[in-house]
């Protein structure tokens, strides 16, 4: 197993680096701090390893990361998969050996900045998910924007928006998620605003729905629906792209 993150945990993996790693690569995690389970952990768990066999003691159903994070350790440990997998190395290409049946695998090794020679191998299992390349649109006067501009990609800190007003693009998981987190954490005001349909919760005072957002002229957005509002921050919460440029 090739990991280009510098130790096990993949998306569970929470770091402040947002934009580039340590090597000038790419951040692929989108983990923030307080996040917390949005699904009962009696769905996730493996059924070979519960969560009470982890604890010793039944846990509530909806657990922060760290013990998601921490239960997840515990399965792999078990089975003593760390050894089989090579750290803070980058998959650079992936090519289907017609004659042979079987792929050749190019890598670096970030640590010592060096191209390794090809590998073949029988399979090739691509197992890095699709929450590492945010989908950014764009929107007239956005480039003029003065506050903060950003995608939840790189969302790591709720605190970092107490007293603001945000503007969250999207109505899924990620905005409803950081909407009420930002709001528990401090943030003045939120409003999400919807493409297709609102989520349409019975949210909290603070936070409201908006159709679609059309432009920005300074700090004020103006809305499909004629209406406008002063914002300081706007965050993408527009999902994810599927890119795989290592293969052929």
């Amino acid at each position: 197993a090739f990991d280009k993150q510098s130790d096990w945990g993949g998306l569970w993996n929470y770091t402040w680096r947002t934009g580039s790693d340590q090597y000038g690569d790419s951040v692929p995690n989108s983990m923030y701090r307080y996040l917390w389970s949005n699904g009962p952990k009696e769905c996730l768990e493996l059924p070979h390893y519960t969560f009470e066999d982890h604890y010793k003691r039944p846990i509530p159903s909806f657990p922060p990361r760290e013990v998601l994070f921490d239960y997840l350790q515990g399965r792999w440990r078990k089975e003593d998969v760390k050894r089989f997998i090579h750290f803070s190395t980058i998959v650079k290409d992936v090519v289907y050996n017609k004659e042979k049946d079987n792929f050749s695998v190019v890598v670096k090794d970030l640590k010592r900045d060096k191209v390794l020679d090809p590998q073949e191998f029988d399979y090739v299992i691509v197992a890095t998910g699709h929450y590492s390349g945010p989908n950014v649109p764009s929107f007239p006067g956005v480039e003029k924007f003065p506050g903060r501009v950003m995608h939840a990609h790189d969302f790591r800190d709720a605190t970092e928006f107490a007293d603001k007003t945000l503007l969250l693009v999207g109505a899924s998981y990620s905005a409803e998620d950081i909407a009420l987190q930002c709001i528990k954490y401090g943030a003045k005001r939120v409003i999400c605003t919807w493409r297709s349909k609102p989520m349409g919760f019975k949210w909290p005072e603070s936070v409201e729905e908006r159709p679609l957002v059309q432009k920005f002229v300074g700090k004020t957005a103006h809305f499909r629906d004629g209406t406008e509002h002063d914002v300081d921050v706007v965050m993408f919460c527009t999902g994810y792209l599927h890119s795989y440029p290592f293969l052929r």
